[in-house]
């Protein structure tokens, strides 16, 4: 009972993080930086493979029109639009994240943490060429490369703040 407890309650917090980390954006084309990876990547670690419990929830609802995607959007649409393999990839992060935190040792953890952002390009690059037609290297240089040097740093932080917070 008082997993459950504990699970039901980091899901409400971790949906609350990620939509709050999609209010702190900057707006690049066609793809925003948001804070989200963030929380994303944290759910995972903090809460282990059921960290994709809040991920999916965030993304399910927003699917149904709640307004929680990157300032303030939602519905399937966005699911459809250039950001929608990010949003997908964040559910495979966080499961990679968690996985990988489940096992000892802080190399699997920093390796987790960096798989989970590849994850997250992977499907999110992969996306932007379907979605939007663009060529590989444009996708690439729009939308993946001038997000590496943030995601390095919300990479660490993640990897910091579950450590303080363990």
């Amino acid at each position: 009972m008082e997993e459950r407890l504990r699970t039901i309650t980091r899901t409400a917090a971790f949906v609350a993080l990620i939509t709050a980390g999609g209010w702190i954006s900057l707006p690049f084309f066609p793809v925003p930086l948001t804070m989200q990876t963030l929380f994303v990547l944290l759910s995972g670690a903090v809460m282990k493979r059921k960290g994709v419990i809040p991920v999916g929830l965030y993304i399910a609802l927003g699917a149904v029109g709640l307004p929680l995607f990157h300032n303030g959007a939602a519905g399937p649409g966005l699911l459809l639009g250039p950001t929608g393999g990010y949003l997908i990839g964040f559910i495979a992060a966080a499961y990679i994240v968690g996985a990988l935190y489940e096992k000892a040792g802080e190399k699997c953890h920093l390796a987790g943490i960096a798989l989970g952002t590849v994850a997250i390009y992977l499907c999110g690059y992969s996306w932007l060429v379907v979605s939007t037609g663009m060529n590989l290297w444009l996708a690439l240089v729009t939308g993946v490369l001038p997000f590496i040097p943030g995601d390095a740093v919300k990479a660490y932080a993640t990897y910091l703040i579950e450590k303080r917070l363990r």
